[in-house]
């Protein structure tokens, strides 16, 4: 590569202008939230003149790839940290049990890495990030809500384990074997979803009053949750959520210059939007930082059980010394996964809240990386392959299920860096650091109060991401006000009474008594569920229902002459032997598929128009 076009990268990085910056609204506090994409009139027309200084199909240099690549293993950070630390003490019972829980961030980093090679090489093919979803956390709360954690308080972890111990460490990996067998079974049903072409039809029943309930429960039936951490200590946890209200709102703008060298121009600097781009990392590390000078100075007091005491650095420092330095997560890690229909039904509902918001990040990738919209074997085939990474996470015990993340996607729209081999890179460096032991260990010893400062800006954030799909929907409509209304209530009302009586449901059926109160116990099924049915029943308009925005998405047609298109088709090796089976056109995921659907409209329609039946083209052909 010629040095002019090794250093493009060092291109001082404009601000985005405000179509741009609308088009890649990101929560900038690393949460894992969804793109929204914004008028599909300006998709349609978009020439997709981004100024984009990698595109999709460009390799930039070995050294730049590597630190991009971070970049996106970053954006992608604070989901992959988080997310098992929820479910650790609140789902699986992990109390105190800091080893195992930087075994579990280990093991998410590097299912993270190795879901993002597998999308990004076979899957929908765009610069993607994949990690854990915030999404399967109340599904796994709702699993073990009935049965009573028996190691309710903090246990002390060393190298030897005292007595007692072994058995936590066997009842929390029972937890995770549940859910594991339960994950698995329940990813079928999406690989099947996405490899069999059914993505169309599931979509044509679901829309924004469907979606902005089940991702709104998420958040808001998690605040107790945050409550908890932040509790401990209140001046801790609320300094934290202003820190990241500072860098991700007031500071956004700010850019820091960065000292770069130039072959014939020596050193010179360029801005970067550092903390447009990792506020959440900046915040953990200060309050982190502050929490450890007022624990070496006795500010915090050392007697367990004393307010402030949980915001010490020093709880959980033992677990960086009996954590190993390399620790390869591998399949069955955790044993034998077992199954429950209770948790599969429960899951169920987390994978197609998934399967919506993943494709509305294949949109929002494909704009801010310069691409053509992808088309409907594209779709199919990241869906599935989702499905596949997700039966991944649950063979190698990972806390969550595998979703497409949309903090790189943000990432992309600022650095103007749409390089597949860029993430692809960062999905290796995901891969590496989850074989350290001593990385994950480092990160359960963040004090309680600073992950719950967190946790207040990130829930009221996913929360906020749901409600915000209702921008295409007709608010002056009462059917509409009447369809939130009820979905949200009934979804935070009734859960709660099963909770509390979990004894009430008797069927005479134990295994079906089960299965009835896990689903009536998680929010976002029972919303979902409601807001699925009412939208579909009472008499609306696509306009009125917010339908139309999303009918014309998966329209999107470009070009056949459109080169860009082949970014979507399978590496040359493998694509070039297909393109010798005619057949596979047939099938939803192959490159050249023609949509069964569009086919069928098309001919209706043709048939409304002449009074008979035309032959219509499938690629190019009669």
């Amino acid at each position: 590569m010629a040095a002019s076009e090794q250093t493009s990268m060092l291109k001082p990085i404009k601000t985005l202008d405000d179509d741009i910056e609308s088009g890649s609204r990101k929560l900038e506090n690393g949460e894992s939230i969804r793109d929204e994409v914004n008028d599909p009139d300006v998709i349609i027309s978009s020439e997709h003149n981004l100024d984009l200084l990698y595109t999709v199909k460009d390799v930039p240099p070995w050294y730049m790839c590597i630190l991009l690549g971070l970049q996106h293993y970053l954006t992608a950070f604070a989901g992959n940290l988080l997310q098992p630390i929820i479910v650790a003490n609140t789902a699986f019972c992990m109390n105190g049990d800091s080893l195992g829980i930087s075994e579990l961030i280990s093991t998410n980093f590097f299912v993270s890495g190795l879901s993002t090679l597998l999308q990004t090489t076979f899957g929908c093919r765009l610069p993607i990030m994949q990690g854990a979803s915030f999404i399967f956390i109340m599904p796994a709360i709702a699993l073990f809500s009935f049965e009573e954690c028996p190691y309710a308080t903090n246990l002390p972890i060393n190298g030897t384990l005292v007595v007692g111990n072994e058995d936590h460490r066997e009842f929390w990996q029972m937890r995770i074997r549940q859910f594991q067998g339960c994950l698995i079974i329940a990813s079928l049903i999406q690989v099947v979803i996405g490899f069999s072409g059914l993505m169309e039809l599931f979509l044509s029943f679901v829309g924004p009053l469907t979606i902005m309930p089940t991702i709104t429960l998420i958040g808001i039936s998690l605040f107790e949750v945050a409550a908890h951490h932040a509790s401990s200590q209140w001046y801790i946890a609320l300094m934290t959520s202003m820190l990241i209200c500072i860098f991700s709102q007031y500071m956004k703008n700010i850019t820091v210059p960065c000292f770069v060298y130039k072959k014939g121009k020596g050193c010179t600097t360029i801005p970067l939007f550092l903390f447009k781009m990792f506020p959440v990392l900046f915040a953990i590390l200060t309050a982190w930082l502050l929490c450890y000078i007022l624990t070496i100075t006795d500010v915090f007091p050392k007697e367990a059980g004393k307010w402030g005491h949980d915001a010490r650095t020093d709880i959980f420092h033992d677990v960086l010394y009996t954590s190993a330095w390399f620790r390869f997560p591998y399949p069955g890690q955790w044993g034998l996964p077992l199954v429950s229909a209770a948790g599969v039904l429960g899951i169920l509902a987390a994978i197609f809240s998934s399967i919506i918001e993943s494709v509305g990040d294949y949109y929002a990738c494909a704009r801010m990386a310069g691409a053509p919209p992808p088309p409907v074997h594209a779709i199919n085939r990241g869906i599935g392959m989702e499905g596949i990474t997700c039966i991944l996470a649950g063979a190698w015990g990972a806390s969550a299920g595998n979703t497409s993340y949309s903090e790189n996607i943000g990432a992309i729209g600022i650095t103007k860096i749409g390089s597949r081999r860029v993430v692809q890179v960062g999905a290796l460096l995901m891969i590496i650091l989850g074989c350290l032991g001593k990385f994950g260990a480092l990160f359960v010893t963040i004090p309680k109060p600073v992950v719950g400062g967190m946790f207040l800006v990130m829930f009221g954030m996913v929360a906020a991401i749901g409600i915000s799909n209702l921008k295409h929907v007709s608010m002056d409509s009462s059917r509409n006000l009447f369809i939130i209304g009820t979905s949200i209530l009934v979804g935070l009302a009734l859960p709660l009474w099963v909770h509390k009586n979990p004894q009430v449901i008797k069927t005479g059926s134990s295994e079906f008594d089960q299965i009835v109160s896990v689903l009536l116990g998680t929010n976002m099924f029972v919303g979902g569920l409601i807001g699925l049915f009412l939208d579909n029943t009472l008499p609306g308009t696509d306009e009125e229902r917010g339908l139309s925005y999303w009918k014309k998405m998966r329209e999107q047609k470009s070009s056949e002459e459109n080169t860009k298109m082949n970014i979507y088709d399978f590496p040359n090796c493998i694509q070039t032997q297909l393109n010798k089976i005619k057949c596979l056109n047939y099938l939803p995921f192959c490159p050249g598929y023609n949509s069964f659907f569009s086919r069928s409209i098309k001919r209706m329609c043709s048939c409304k128009t002449t009074g008979k039946r035309k032959s219509v083209p499938i690629n190019g052909k009669e």
